[in-house]
């Protein structure tokens, strides 16, 4: 079977969209609502019927086999796919109630709101520890020494960096370790103070000391931010997400939502059997 969108490509979801609703509103405020989301390339679905509720100031994982659909669907969260030829995004993404595709939010303004931290450590080569963490500011138009001074401290201090650095902050960003160059760039995302930070498997190029470095941190940002991560490791996701989206690939080949709940319900006490399944390890 062909995997396409087409315009005939309704769902009806209102009643689980109203269920969604209550129970985000027992967990807190929204910061990003996802409704009958899918994402295409050249008319082919990668990923399609996403609707759920990504709480303020809690860690979401996206979880599934390869193939699933979790990274399109991470990277649809804050534009990622626009310079992607044949791309397109479908459904509504909600950044406190404003859709980020066809809203009055610029993508600049969006990508300082909802930050994302890439599989791989990306620190600018060319550039010293400190102006790697002030590169997204500068661009924003900030400029007094004493401003980035203190945006900088702050940020690697929140990513947990500043003690290990705070002597070096004019060195090549390339001379620090794969977990340091990691937080560097968690840092980097954090000085831009955003309300969501997209993190894509960010542990997956670290050793077990580096991946536990990260783990803790991100336990420590949910008091500032809201964290959606992409994890292939179950373990990892049991220990630092409060919440779970489980993407399953079906036979169109499309990735598609199976269950969206909390964490404890995801692991212990699943609707699908084949969530079970999965965090099981019985496939995947």
């Amino acid at each position: 079977m062909e995997n396409t969108l087409t315009e005939n490509h309704v769902v009806d979801t209102s009643a689980v969209m109203n269920k969604l609703e209550a129970e985000a509103a027992n967990r807190g405020p929204v910061a990003l609502s996802l409704r009958n989301v899918a994402v295409s390339f050249n008319g082919r679905t990668a990923v399609r019927d996403c609707t759920f509720d990504i709480v303020k100031n809690r860690v979401t994982s996206l979880i599934g086999p390869s193939g699933s659909g979790k990274t399109t669907l991470l990277r649809a969260l804050n534009r990622m796919h626009d310079l992607t030829d044949g791309a397109k995004v479908h459904g509504d993404i909600l950044l406190d109630g404003t859709d980020i595709y066809r809203g009055d939010i610029t993508v600049t303004e969006l990508r300082s709101r909802v930050g994302m931290v890439f599989q791989r450590a990306n620190p600018f080569p060319t550039m010293s520890i400190y102006d790697n963490v002030v590169a997204g500011l500068r661009l924003t138009g900030k400029h007094a020494k004493s401003t980035l001074d203190d945006l900088a401290e702050e940020a690697l201090r929140g990513a947990a960096l500043w003690e290990e650095v705070e002597d070096r902050l004019s060195a090549a960003a390339t001379g620090l370790s794969g977990g340091q160059q990691q937080r560097l760039c968690i840092a980097r995302a954090l000085a831009m103070k955003p309300e969501v930070l997209l993190m894509d498997e960010p542990t997956s190029a670290l050793d077990p000391i580096a991946t536990l470095r990260i783990e803790e941190l991100m336990s420590e940002l949910r008091k500032q931010t809201t964290v959606v991560i992409v994890t292939h490791n179950m373990q990892q996701a049991a220990r630092i997400s409060d919440d779970c989206a489980f993407l399953l690939m079906g036979e169109d080949r499309a990735g598609e939502l199976i269950e969206f709940s909390t964490t404890e319900k995801i692991f212990n006490a699943p609707k699908d059997d084949r969530t079970l399944a999965y965090t099981a390890g019985r496939f995947g």
